[in-house]
C-alpha cells in the first residue's frame, strides 16, 4: 500500500503537548510525505532569514535513516553532555520512531486473501477500518518526525549546529546507512558496560552523592520510570480492548442488517435500526481508541523515553564525579611521590570543571523536566477527559434515540 499525505489536506496530530514557541527566523515543517512498501519519504520545507542559508525558502526529501543520523550527530557531541537527551525546547529531542506499518499491511493482506465466513458487507467495513488504522499510524509517524525537527529549530543553540544545516539544505541524498551487526553488537555491549559501570559507581566503589538535590532526583526517577512504563503498557491494553470491541460490532451489525432484509413489517425496521446502532457504536469505539492512543498512550511513551534520558543524565554526572574523585586521588599520589604533579593538577582541574558544569546544567534540566511533566500531564489528561465525556454523551444519546424508535414512541 502507498499512502500520500500533504500538509493542509490532513491534520497531523502531535504526540506531545509542548508548545514550540521560539525565534521565527527558522521555520521547518514536513509539507509532504509518501509511504512506500519499505520506506517513507518526507519532504522537509524550510523558511529562514538566517544568513547561513543561500535561499530564504527551500525543501529536501529525507528518509527515516537520515533523521536518525541527525539525532545521533547531536547525541554524540560532547558539548551537549550536560543536557537531558530527550524531548523539550531546551533539550535534544528523541529520534523519531521507525515507521512501522507491517501489522496493518498484514491485516489488509489477509483480508484480501478472502474468508468465506464473512459477508461482503463485513469485508467492506473491516477493510475501511484497517485502511483508517494504517492512515492514522502514517499521520502520527509524520507528526513525530516533524516535531523532532521543530524542536531543534526552536532551540537557540542546537539550531546553529552544522549537521542541522546540512540536513535542511543539502539537496542530495546524505548517503547515511543503518548500523551493521558489528555496530549494533557494539552498542549492545556498551549498554551492558554502562549498566555495570553505573552499579559499580553507586555500589562497590562507595561513591556517595554530594548533593541532596541529585540524590532525591535519582530516587524519584528510578521509581517514576518504572511506574510510567507500567502505565504505558496498561494504557496500550485498554486502547487495544476498545479496538477489539469496535471490530466485534462489525459482524453483529452485518447479521442484524441481513435479518432486516429477510424480515417484514415491524421486525424489519427494528433489525435495520439495531444494525445502524451497532455501526455507529463501532465508529464511536474507534474514536475512543484513537483519542486514548494520542492523548494517553503516546504521552506515556514519550515520558518513558524522557525519564530514561533524565536517568542517563544523572549517570553521566556520576561518571564525571567518579572521574573527579579519581583525579583527586591521582593528584595526592603524585604529590606524595613528587612526580608529574603539574600534569595531575591540570587533569584534576579539568575534571573539576567538567563536573561542576555538568552539575549546573543538570540541575536546571531536572527542574525544567519536573515543571514540563506536570504541565503536559495536566493538559493531556484534561483533553482526554473532555473527549471521553463527549463520546460517552454521544453514545448515551444514540442508545436513547434507538430505544425511543424501537418502542414506537413519537
Amino acid at each position: 500500500m502507498e499512502v500520500h499525505l500533504e500538509a493542509g489536506k490532513e491534520s497531523k496530530p502531535s504526540s506531545t503537548s509542548a508548545d514550540l514557541q521560539g525565534d521565527s527566523s527558522l521555520q521547518v515543517e514536513i509539507s509532504d510525505a509518501v509511504s512506500e512498501r519499505d520506506k517513507v519519504k518526507f519532504t522537509v520545507q524550510t523558511k529562514s532569514c538566517v544568513p547561513h542559508f543561500s535561499r530564504p525558502e527551500f525543501s529536501v526529501v529525507r528518509h527515516h535513516e537520515e533523521f536518525i543520523w541527525l539525532h545521533n550527530a547531536y547525541v554524540e557531541n560532547a558539548e551537549y553532555a550536560g543536557l537531558i537527551l530527550c524531548p523539550s525546547l531546551e533539550q535534544i529531542p528523541p529520534a523519531p520512531p521507525r515507521p512501522d506499518f507491517e501489522a496493518s499491511r498484514e491485516k489488509l493482506q489477509k483480508l484480501g486473501e478472502g474468508d468465506s465466513s464473512i459477508t461482503r458487507e463485513e469485508f467492506a467495513k473491516m477493510k475501511e477500518e484497517l485502511e483508517a488504522e494504517y492512515l492514522a499510524i502514517f499521520k502520527k509517524t509524520v507528526a513525530m518526525h516533524e516535531v523532532f525537527l521543530q524542536r531543534l529549530a526552536a532551540h537557540p543553540t542546537l539550531r546553529r549546529d552544522h549537521n542541522f544545516f546540512v540536513f535542511l539544505e543539502y539537496s542530495q541524498d546524505l548517503s547515511v546507512r543503518g548500523k551493521n551487526r558489528k555496530e549494533l553488537l557494539g552498542g549492545f555491549l556498551r549498554n551492558i558496560v554502562k549498566s555495570a559501570d553505573e552499579a559499580l559507581i553507586t555500589g562497590m566503589s562507595g561513591l556517595k552523592e554530594v548533593d541532596d538535590f541529585f540524590e532525591h532526583e535519582r530516587t524519584f526517577l528510578l521509581e517514576y520510570h518504572t511506574r510510567i512504563r507500567d502505565a504505558c503498557l496498561r494504557a496500550d491494553q485498554v486502547m487495544h480492548s476498545h479496538k477489539c470491541v469496535a471490530d466485534d460490532y462489525i459482524p453483529i451489525s452485518a447479521a442484524l442488517s441481513s435479518l432486516g432484509t429477510q424480515e417484514v413489517n415491524q421486525l424489519k425496521t427494528s433489525f435495520l435500526k439495531l444494525a445502524e446502532l451497532f455501526e455507529r457504536l463501532r465508529k464511536l469505539e474507534g474514536r475512543v481508541a484513537s483519542d486514548e492512543d494520542l492523548k494517553l498512550s503516546d504521552m506515556l511513551r514519550y515520558y518513558v523515553r524522557d525519564s530514561q534520558a533524565a536517568k542517563d543524565l544523572l549517570y553521566r554526572r556520576l561518571r564525571a564525579l567518579a572521574d573527579y574523585e579519581n583525579a583527586n586521588k591521582a593528584l595526592d599520589k603524585a604529590r606524595t611521590r613528587n612526580r608529574e604533579v603539574r600534569s595531575a593538577e591540570r587533569h584534576q582541574q579539568l575534571c573539576c570543571q567538567r563536573f561542576e558544569r555538568l552539575s549546573d546544567s543538570a540541575k536546571q534540566e531536572l527542574v525544567d523536566f519536573r515543571c514540563r511533566r506536570v504541565s503536559s500531564f495536566r493538559k493531556n489528561l484534561t483533553e482526554l477527559a473532555e473527549l471521553e465525556l463527549k463520546h460517552a454523551k454521544a453514545s448515551t444519546l444514540l442508545l436513547r434515540n434507538t430505544l425511543v424508535i424501537l418502542k414506537g414512541e413519537p
